[in-house]
């Protein structure tokens, strides 16, 4: 299998990506890293680019082709491989490139997907003895559909205090180039989601997707409230 780290953790949070691979080689997998991989192009699709968003495509199916799965700490941009090529090649009028995702796209999953969906595991042998908080993110939630497979994984963590989060479905705010073109609404999203996660006290609050974690962090930290934000991965790779 290999791993796809995506832009987004390559560059801010690689620990994520590590986690992973302990997570998997604990359960007796081995991982590879295909070092030509690149973004998905979802930056540039989500954006208006559409077309520019193409070569991408081409080069993440060229990339991971030899793969039996492929295995992606990240709902959005596993969602973008899902979803957003499929439509891609079409629009690019390439009928080649079409059934080269249609292959593909089944092959990538998101981590906890993965995990529950295709390995069967749900105790990995993790051991965290923290109180624990999950934020489901827009990606992994509605496309997705990952409802109870990273409950059940945080659930099977040893030592942990796991506490519900209130109106744990509603969006923190970022949505990529959303917060930086609706600041406020942003802002007021990413304010009451904050709010939510102090009021359970906990120590920690995990998501699928660190692009929700660093907007969810940011103001935790500016508030000097001493929660921190950790990518599941990282939860289930302790020990």
């Amino acid at each position: 299998m290999a791993l796809f780290i995506t832009c987004f953790n390559d560059t801010l949070f690689p620990r994520t990506g590590q986690a992973v691979v302990r997570v998997l080689e604990r359960l007796g997998h081995q991982v590879e890293f295909p070092f030509e991989q690149t973004c998905c192009g979802q930056m540039h699709a989500n954006s208006g680019y559409q077309l520019e968003a193409v070569p991408l495509v081409r080069r993440f199916v060229r990339v991971f082709a030899s793969y039996e799965a492929i295995v992606c700490p990240s709902g959005s941009c596993a969602a973008m491989v899902a979803e957003q090529y499929p439509r891609l090649a079409e629009l690019a009028g390439d009928p080649a490139l079409t059934a080269e995702v249609d292959t593909l796209r089944g092959r990538v999953h998101e981590f906890a997907s993965f995990l529950t969906g295709v390995l069967g595991a749900e105790d990995v042998g993790a051991y965290f003895p923290n109180r624990v908080t999950y934020h489901p993110t827009c990606h992994s939630l509605r496309s997705l559909r990952l409802d109870e497979a990273p409950l059940r994984l945080l659930g099977a963590v040893r030592g942990i205090d796991l506490v519900e989060l209130p109106a744990a479905r509603e969006c923190c705010g970022f949505g990529g180039t959303f917060a930086v073109k609706n600041p406020d609404v942003s802002t007021a999203m990413l304010a009451d989601k904050v709010e939510h996660v102090l009021g359970t006290r906990a120590e920690v609050c995990a998501a699928l997707d660190n692009s929700c974690l660093m907007h969810i962090g940011g103001a935790l930290s500016r508030l000097r409230s001493g929660v921190r934000t950790m990518h599941l991965a990282e939860i289930l790779a302790s020990s």
